[in-house]
């Protein structure tokens, strides 16, 4: 581990974000450029004390899981996120196997979202950040673990995973879900997380080992989703897509149209859900 290369590496990368670039509020006392060592542990979901310690440096060798988070706190490249790792005495991550680390650029503006359901999802439907008013929506997703981390998972093997969709929705949005993970699959191959989660999905699931059977095929088009949702009740959202190709992400944002009745609710939610 190089202490000293470490630390200056975070402590440049940490002093070139200004808090606009991560979607903090500058304010009126701030009095040089960069972020704050604080505001990076915020972001890294890890105690100010710790990172403090490791860009000192005086700190304990940080694992390959902090480590991850911090990459993600400082908007790292996926090249910055493996400099970072060998710094840490790590081998680079294997790009194929990992899909956790969030483009910069997704992150960018997924930050700028704060007021907008929005999330960042990979492809095997793992939830990697979500703005608060997604979670309003859809529930705490990235706290999940094991394959239930997975929407396409949840919803063929969980029935609870089904009641936010109306029932007559189901058999589409199962279709939809298949043909997802077919593309995948197609793309990453037989080695793959994608294979995994389908092999599991084969073997605990009837009706996901007929519909994969039957190859459904399906375009990136993310059109209008409804919604029951617990709180605010009947809700109609359209969903854009952005994807970032090289990494298997997607930014999904929902939105209603500005004046409709759905268009108040989700406004009612930003107020109740979130409760």
């Amino acid at each position: 581990m190089d202490r000293a290369g470490l630390a200056a590496f975070l402590r440049t990368r940490r002093e070139a974000l200004q808090p606009e670039d991560v979607g903090l509020p500058r304010g009126r006392r701030r009095r040089t450029g960069g972020l704050r060592r604080e505001e990076v542990a915020a972001l890294a979901d890890m105690s100010a004390d710790y990172y403090s310690r490791i860009e000192q440096p005086r700190g304990p060798n940080p694992s390959e899981q902090m480590l991850a988070s911090i990459a993600r706190g400082l908007h790292l490249s996926l090249e910055q996120r493996d400099h970072l790792f060998q710094l840490a005495g790590y081998a680079a991550p294997r790009r194929v196997r990992r899909s956790d680390h969030i483009n910069p650029g997704l992150m960018r503006i997924l930050d700028r979202l704060e007021d907008t359901p929005a999330q960042v999802v990979n492809q095997v439907g793992e939830t990697l950040r979500q703005t608060p008013l997604a979670v309003a929506l859809l529930g705490e997703e990235t706290a999940l673990t094991g394959r239930a981390k997975s929407a396409h998972y949840r919803w063929f093997t969980d029935p609870a995973s089904r009641t936010l969709y109306p029932e007559s929705d189901h058999a589409r949005q199962s279709q939809l879900l298949v043909a997802d993970l077919w593309g995948a699959y197609a793309r990453d191959g037989k080695d793959s997380l994608v294979a995994d989660l389908v092999e599991a999905l084969r073997a605990e699931s009837s009706d996901f080992s007929l519909r994969w059977n039957e190859h459904p095929v399906l375009g990136p088009y993310c059109g209008p989703k409804r919604f029951l949702h617990p709180k605010v009740g009947p809700l109609e959202l359209h969903c854009q897509t952005l994807v970032d190709p090289d990494q298997s992400q997607r930014l999904l944002v929902f939105t209603a149209e500005p004046g409709t009745e759905d268009y108040a609710t989700l406004e009612l939610l930003s107020v109740v859900g979130q409760t």
